[in-house]
């Protein structure tokens, strides 16, 4: 998935917790919102910043929700950020690879088809 593409979908997902999301569109939008993010405190502020970080909290939790579904893990497992370690899990999980196969968030679609 291209950068535009992965924006695009993850900001019309806007707060779709169902479904699965490929490696590729996670962290292509995590790249979003960290430059927009970046961005924004350098042309106008910290406060600005933190007003771009609550719009786009939503739809990032969002897409981290639908990538842990890709590999067959609950969103809910996103809480684990609150902790030292388990950010580190949740790294590890967000790099790992589709599984290729239906699971119970959704059906599997190759990449070609998408």
């Amino acid at each position: 998935m291209k950068f535009s593409t992965a924006i695009s979908t993850c900001l019309s997902k806007y707060a779709t917790f169902s479904g699965r999301a490929t490696r590729s569109e996670f962290w292509w939008f995590y790249l979003f919102t960290f430059l927009i993010n970046w961005i924004a405190s350098l042309v106008a502020g910290n406060s600005i910043s933190m007003i771009v970080s609550l719009a786009l909290v939503i739809p990032l939790w969002a897409a981290g929700a639908r990538r842990l579904h890709d590999i067959g893990r609950s969103g809910w497992w996103q809480l684990l950020f609150i902790t030292i370690i388990g950010i580190f899990v949740l790294i590890y999980w967000f790099v790992q690879d589709t599984v290729a196969e239906a699971n119970q968030y959704g059906s599997y679609v190759p990449p070609s088809e998408a």
